[in-house]
């Protein structure tokens, strides 16, 4: 299996025009519970982003605040603003969203078990109006991607493996046309073969298919080896952001995900080689 690395820009994301932008937001769950704290990142067009951080950093939140998914777990957005090619949006319907091009696929892959694969992945065509034929023509494609989806498309989804529903999760996703594609922990529950798998194909979704994403994943090495760009959550909070390559060579970063102190884990808050910096306002 390939291990080529992607090469990456040597711009800021913070200094390009950004296609998705989220600009100091705060959500508030049950009008009571501050979760996130002010967060901004920036999404160029074309780019793979990764949001990293520790179980309950925020990074599921992030995701949902974007694609407009807070109300069903009874949270809020309570400032900031969320923008997509220079519009605010976050007071759209998801529906409305997914038509504008931003997709998210779910922590957990959420498939419907009781359809066939092939069933599932039309059902992320449903917002579309283009036609039988080009829905189809998309549907091939997706095959392309994911060659075992074919081989698996009359099968129920519930019965298919994890790394099949993981596929299955993605290529739905793509029937939607997708300009951003908001990725939720797509490694989670897999085998590091099939992590590796499902990254490589995402990188081709992104290089071919110009699929700008944004990813939240805990494993920070697979992320930060295929993203060009990184931010770090802390407690709702950005601690930290940079070009990915800079981020896997920080030592504060490997301190902090590969517990290589001999005092345990630390919180960058303790750790005096960082600095925070003043961020958007």
């Amino acid at each position: 299996m390939s291990t080529e690395v992607l090469e990456r820009p040597q711009t800021s994301a913070s200094t390009e025009e950004a296609l998705l932008s989220v600009n100091n937001i705060e959500v508030v769950y049950d009008h009571v519970v501050l979760v996130l704290k002010g967060v901004s990142l920036r999404v160029p067009e074309g780019q793979i982003v990764a949001l990293l951080g520790a179980n309950g950093a925020g990074k599921t939140t992030t995701l949902k605040a974007v694609s407009n998914l807070l109300a069903t777990e009874r949270g809020e957005v309570t400032k900031g603003t969320i923008t997509f090619r220079g519009e605010d949006v976050h007071k759209l319907d998801t529906p409305e969203l997914v038509r504008r091009g931003v997709v998210q696929v779910m922590e957990g892959r959420h498939v419907f078990e009781h359809l066939t694969v092939e069933e599932n992945l039309l059902t992320g065509a449903y917002t579309r109006t283009d036609g039988r034929a080009a829905i189809r023509r998309d549907l091939e494609m997706v095959y392309s991607y994911f060659p075992r989806l074919k081989e698996r498309r009359h099968s129920l989804a519930g019965y298919t493996s994890g790394g099949e529903q993981q596929m299955c999760a993605i290529g739905r996703a793509l029937m939607a046309r997708p300009k951003v594609m908001l990725l939720d922990e797509p490694s989670m529950g897999l085998a590091p073969q099939l992590v590796e798998e499902i990254f490589e194909i995402v990188v081709r979704l992104n290089r071919e298919e110009k699929v700008t994403i944004l990813l939240a994943e805990q494993n920070t090495n697979m992320a930060l080896r295929y993203a060009h760009y990184g931010y770090v959550l802390e407690n709702g909070r950005v601690v930290l952001d940079g070009p990915a390559e800079e981020l896997r060579n920080n030592e504060d970063v490997k301190e902090f995900y590969l517990g290589l102190s001999g005092s345990g884990r630390k919180s960058f808050r303790n750790i005096k080689s960082y600095k925070r910096r003043k961020r958007w306002l």
